[in-house]
């Protein structure tokens, strides 16, 4: 059970448990920055225009072949 929970995907995307940890915890403070930028945006429109849009587009080129 422990290795299901724990193991089992970071081995489909071929990482040590704690290299996958640093992998999504760095992609989860991406996420925080495009979404910060967001926010800004929705504030002052005339900032961050397309920030946010493109750094999720950048993530998902470096996920989308992940584990195949």
């Amino acid at each position: 059970m422990i290795s299901k929970v724990f193991l089992e995907h970071p081995r489909a995307v071929e990482e040590s448990y704690l290299e996958h940890a640093a992998f999504a915890g760095k992609f989860s403070f991406k996420l925080f920055l495009a979404a910060f930028a967001a926010l800004i945006h929705a504030v002052i429109p005339c900032l961050f225009e397309k920030t946010a849009s493109k750094m999720i587009a950048q993530m998902y080129d470096k996920t989308k072949n992940r584990g195949k």
